[in-house]
């Protein structure tokens, strides 16, 4: 197996890291695919008209029922009555002629009684039949032939009281009634009115047989039907018609109940018959998808500038993906409007484990993403529909994981940051309850502040539990790891300061260095420090070989042979990686151990060895390898020449200090020792600069006290 599994290594496809992130992420997505698909592609049935509905069925869209709109639009126009122009002027004409014979009557008697009045009692007294042709021949002739001689005798002989209650009743009814329009169809309904109210009143029934006559002539049709009235009517009556919506959720056939026409036809209209399946919502899908896989990748982009992205690290995210998705799937399938088990989902633990095991930047950026999978998760299988509570909910629990995890130096920060996830939870949980416009009870706030509670203890839990797993199981090297691993009570960081404690004393002083230094070139000064702690490891074996650990003692080295020297110095770094490698420390550990003094070489014995004889071969003196593969390795290896050097010195001064440090990072760029870390020459300046302003706060000046000899000859 492990032959197969060098073989792969050396494969094209492995060495290319964009296609290994590439193929990673084309999983993924196919993964978020596949889950999220019943999300936005709902069940279709074989269904039949007339026969029993198998199960209920709800709407999986909000979508109008043009149909149903259509014959609702019909029934509003239908129901609308023709519009018809009241001609005032008709009214007033047919008014006028009643008034016109009142008056006429009026004048006719004011005449005979001024003729009385001359003094003409000799005259005869004009007969009824006299005064009725007197009056026809001065009132229209269109009431002259309406009105015989017996009906205008029956008035002219009626008394002016009566005339007068006459002519106010049926002008009055003329008005009421003509006002209200009179069409061709009700003329005669409209005579019938007045002749009702005139009935009842207390005239003689001779007067009212004549007023009865009277109304007949005088009620015509006055109201006219109006084409451009009406049509402006049943436009407004069809455009206040609300569309007949059929809403996403909506029942549309209970268990039991009978498909009938209408029911078949709204089924078909929302794509739920096996042959009317709408394909969009899968474009739709397919496009979410691909938006989020271009984000993941250019995330990973932007993380493996900052630090090596390997395949642990890539399998960290698309399993911590899986795994976040996954629980929201779960906890969606036994969601429903009563129970918001979304408020249950340790959303937190993914965000918490991204951002120990990778970094900040990448976990904010999958936590939005996690949120926007969420609010598809949670939308009850509702195709076009998305649950901005649940997306919005665990936003903000990621957040606050990512945000109250801080100063990681043990587990129980994790736990610390589940008390600030709690707080955000409940208050969270309290802002949809007060935005609701329903009532909620206080046990409803008490249970899913509760479920608040408990997602935040999952998450540091879950966080805690699963952190194991990805450092040990996978072999990532996290920040919790390397604090750990900086604990000075760990066995092969007591056994240096046990065995060698000039060895420890230096790693401490190349620990500071090393971790200001990539702090400057923007690499993982934690790292760094808790590397060059283990980088000298191999001097255990023989410690008083190496100069910091030779107090009060002879120097070995003048009793052996340069190159028995040289063998003892340049195994240690290879017997150091062969320690850690035993006690399983993190690769990353392993190969700064390894690779710190790359292939330089052991100028002091190689030039004592070519005055003994100077066929000596160079490769004998130098280091075998590997050369510093990564930033960090390199600046341990700059920071362990450096700090060799610099302690040698007996007055450390500014300009010495700035020298020396120039001068070996020059040696190192000469002799090839940096040819394979990923340095830039702006980055090594930013280094020189925090190696020499670092050493300077070490080495400041400092005032010579006198002695007290000097003391007492100054007495």
């Amino acid at each position: 197996m492990k032959h197969y599994w060098k073989r792969f290594k050396q494969l094209p496809v492995y060495q290319n890291k964009w296609l290994k992130i590439s193929l990673a992420v084309l999983l993924l997505c196919i993964f978020f695919f596949f889950i999220t698909l019943s999300n936005v592609y709902t069940e279709t049935y074989n269904i039949e008209r007339f026969n029993e509905a198998k199960e209920t069925i709800r709407s999986p869209l909000s979508i109008e029922n043009k149909k149903e709109t259509e014959r609702e639009r019909r029934e509003a126009i239908q129901a609308v009555e023709d519009r018809y122009e009241i001609s005032s002027e008709i009214t007033q004409e047919r008014a006028g002629y009643v008034n016109e014979l009142f008056e006429a009557i009026d004048k006719l008697e004011e005449e005979e009684k001024a003729s009385k009045a001359r003094d003409e009692e000799d005259t005869p007294a004009a007969t009824d039949k006299e005064k009725a042709q007197k009056l026809q021949q001065i009132i229209s002739p269109k009431l002259s032939e309406a009105l015989d001689r017996e009906e205008l005798i029956e008035l002219i002989n009626a008394s002016s009281e009566k005339r007068s209650l006459a002519k106010e009743l049926l002008t009055t009814s003329i008005y009421e009634v003509m006002n209200d329009g009179v069409t061709t169809e009700t003329v005669e309904n409209a005579v019938k009115s007045v002749n009702e109210k005139l009935q009842y009143s207390s005239l003689s029934d001779e007067m009212k047989e004549v007023l009865y006559i009277l109304s007949d002539f005088a009620i015509v049709e006055n109201s006219f039907y109006d084409a451009e009235k009406t049509v402006e009517a049943q436009k407004h009556a069809s455009n206040n018609v609300e569309p007949v919506m059929i809403r996403a959720g909506e029942i549309i056939v209970t268990e039991g109940q009978t498909i009938t026409n209408e029911i078949y036809e709204q089924l078909k209209l929302v794509g739920l018959l096996n042959d009317d399946r709408n394909v969009y919502p899968l474009i739709g899908l397919i496009l979410l998808i691909l938006l989020i896989g271009g984000t993941i990748v250019y995330e990973m982009h932007i993380h493996s500038k900052k630090r090596e992205l390997d395949v642990r690290k890539i399998a960290s995210i698309i399993l911590i993906s899986v795994l976040m998705v996954s629980l929201m799937k779960v906890a969606s399938v036994f969601t429903d409007s009563v129970n918001q088990l979304f408020f249950l989902v340790p959303a937190a633990t993914g965000a918490m484990l991204l951002k120990i095991l990778l970094d900040e930047r990448l976990a904010l950026a999958m936590s939005i993403l996690y949120s926007i999978l969420a609010s598809l998760i949670f939308n009850a299988e509702i195709p076009g529909s998305l649950n901005m509570e649940a997306g919005i909910y665990l936003l903000f629990s990621q957040l606050a994981g990512i945000i109250f995890l801080v100063s990681l130096k043990d587990r129980i920060a994790i736990l610390k940051a589940g008390i600030g996830i709690t707080l955000v939870h409940i208050l969270t949980v309290l802002l949809f309850l007060f935005l609701s416009f329903e009532k909620y009870a206080i046990a409803d706030i008490l249970t899913f502040s509760g479920y608040g509670v408990v997602a935040a203890f999952l998450s540091s839990v879950l966080t805690i539990g699963l952190l194991p797993f990805f450092e040990t199981g996978l072999g990532i090297l996290s920040d919790t790891k390397l604090l750990t691993l900086s604990n000075p009570n760990h066995p092969l960081l007591r056994k240096i300061l046990i065995e060698a404690p000039g060895t420890y004393h230096h790693s401490v002083m190349v620990a500071n260095l090393s971790e200001i230094a990539c702090e400057a070139a923007g690499a993982n000064g934690l790292l760094a420090r808790v590397a060059a702690y283990y980088h000298d490891l191999g001097k255990t074996e023989q410690p008083h070989y190496f100069i910091e650990n030779q107090m009060g003692i002879t120097n070995p080295h003048d009793m052996l042979q340069p190159k028995q020297s040289a063998e003892i110095i340049i195994n240690h770094p290879y017997a150091g990686a062969h320690l850690l490698r035993k006690h399983k420390l993190p690769k990353e550990i392993v190969d700064i151990a390894e690779q710190h003094h790359g292939k330089s070489l052991l100028q002091f014995f190689y030039h004592k060895a070519k005055e003994q004889n100077k066929q000596v071969n160079e490769s004998d003196y130098r280091y075998p390898g590997p050369l510093p593969q990564t930033k960090e390795a390199a600046i341990v290896c700059i920071c362990d020449s450096i700090e060799a050097a610099v302690r040698s010195l007996k007055e450390p001064t500014n300009e010495k200090i700035e020298e020396i440090v120039t001068s070996i990072i020059h040696q190192k760029l000469m002799d090839g020792q940096l040819n394979d870390a990923p340095l830039t020459f702006k980055e090594l300046e930013k280094i020189r600069k925090a190696i020499c302003e670092t050493l300077n706060g070490i080495f400041h000046s400092r005032i010579q006290y006198p002695t007290d000899q000097e003391v007492k000859e100054a007495n």
